[in-house]
């Protein structure tokens, strides 16, 4: 079950959901226009149990120090889920539940849940980290993989941060806090009231990615995506700024994308 694509509908929206490629949303075509990068790799991924990079892979649990692979030497970066195969817990025509199980080489047993859920005229990704056990510190978001062009003219990406994270020589965040700067990015920035971010196809789309968190990562280094990641901390958060999940207490987040016609 867990390994066949699902595909939801609502209105001319189709998504594919992909179970057993890491929980990944691995299209969304808005009127038959794909609006995802398409590939195992692509799409949009969650990024459970930390987003971005840790610092070579290691990071501070309690007393304990954990080291994670080095799946991009020399750090580890995006989690260990975006691999893995996820379960089906339900599906419908406009929205599908998917739960995982961790595992190792991530230290402690937590269940990460992702809802995705479709209207006619927006896709809403939601997901939790919950523990029965010890707590432990953890990050969560997503990296989807927008299309630079649809067929028309490339698209353009208005943001308005409080800051910019400096990044280090090591593309990790120093501490420093800039005024954001010009693209392109591969960059970490704060938004206190949430993240809003439009991407616009001149004369074919607009799709607004919003979210309660107050961080976000723009990477558009690459010319066929440009990706808009809402998380729960900056790169390295597991060691600067761990939020813990406790028997008490998940970590849950929310994205939305909403899009109208031009």
């Amino acid at each position: 079950m867990s390994d066949e694509d699902i595909t939801l509908t609502a209105g001319d929206a189709e998504v594919t959901v992909q179970p057993g490629n890491g929980g990944r949303v691995g299209g969304l075509r808005i009127g038959g226009v794909e609006l995802l990068r398409q590939g195992e790799r692509f799409g949009c991924f969650p990024m459970v149990p930390w987003c971005g990079r840790i610092r070579d892979g290691r990071f501070l649990d309690g007393a304990a120090v954990r080291q994670m692979p080095l799946n991009a030497p020399p750090h580890a970066i995006h989690g260990t889920v975006r691999e893995g195969a996820w379960r089906v817990a339900r599906r419908s025509t406009d929205e599908a539940v998917l739960t995982y199980q961790l595992v190792d080489p991530w230290p402690h047993p937590g269940l990460v849940t992702q809802i995705v859920a479709l209207t006619e005229d927006a896709l809403t990704l939601t997901m939790s980290v919950e523990t029965y056990e010890s707590s432990f510190p953890a990050q969560i978001g997503w990296h989807p993989w927008f299309n630079r062009n649809l067929g028309g003219e490339d698209v353009t990406l208005g943001f308005d941060p409080a800051w910019q994270e400096e990044r280090g020589d090591d593309h990790l965040p120093t501490g420093n806090r800039l005024d954001p700067k010009p693209g392109p990015w591969d960059d970490c920035f704060g938004m206190p009231g949430g993240v809003e971010a439009t991407l616009t196809w001149p004369g074919q789309l607009e799709l607004k990615v919003t979210s309660r968190q107050e961080w976000v990562v723009v990477y558009d280094e690459q010319r066929e995506a440009v990706c808009v990641e809402p998380q729960t901390g900056p790169p390295n958060g597991l060691n600067t700024m761990p939020r813990l999940v406790t028997p008490l207490e998940p970590l849950e987040a929310t994205t939305t994308w909403s899009w109208r016609r031009l």
